[in-house]
């Protein structure tokens, strides 16, 4: 009888932390929506108040971050697009880590685009209100040559609502 309970509160555990894992990568892409949006002050609200964003320094808080990104933000510059490949939530159910593919399309001032590629890493907290925000974030330098997969992730309905 003991080992019927604790395999059934081992799979409410396990289905508990997935529901949250969806959760998160549903964030994910709603942060990447806001930035293919171009919509600055919902970029914004995604961003934790302590948030740090390492490329070639690190950037500090929303405000900050915001305004670094304000060339992909603004109509007319570069897009970017991303997608969680994976979500990790750890046991306590209030840190999460999402990594996947990005795409920067960048347009030459002869209207040529070029397409780079690389990946995020992006790290989820639970505020006390519920609300997941993110707290760091970091990717590689868009060089790589994308998979068929991670191609695929960009353009897959997501299943999310917002």
């Amino acid at each position: 009888m003991t080992r019927l309970i604790l395999s059934g509160l081992l799979l409410a555990s396990a289905a508990a932390l997935a529901d949250t894992a969806d959760e998160v990568r549903c964030r994910e892409i709603g942060f990447s929506k806001a930035a293919e949006a171009r919509d600055a002050d919902l970029f914004a609200s995604f961003i934790d108040e302590d948030a740090r964003f390492v490329g070639t320094a690190a950037i500090r808080g929303p405000a900050a971050i915001t305004q670094a990104w304000e060339p992909l933000l603004t109509e007319g510059g570069s897009e970017i697009k991303w997608r969680p490949q994976f979500v990790e939530v750890l046991e306590d159910g209030k840190l999460a880590l999402t990594r996947g593919p990005y795409r920067l399309i960048m347009t030459d001032e002869d209207g040529k685009r070029t397409e780079l590629w690389g990946t995020f890493n992006s790290v989820w907290r639970l505020k006390p209100d519920g609300s997941w925000r993110v707290v760091f974030d970091a990717g590689s330098s868009p060089i790589e040559t994308p998979t068929d997969e991670a191609r695929a992730l960009l353009d897959q309905e997501d299943g999310c609502t917002s």
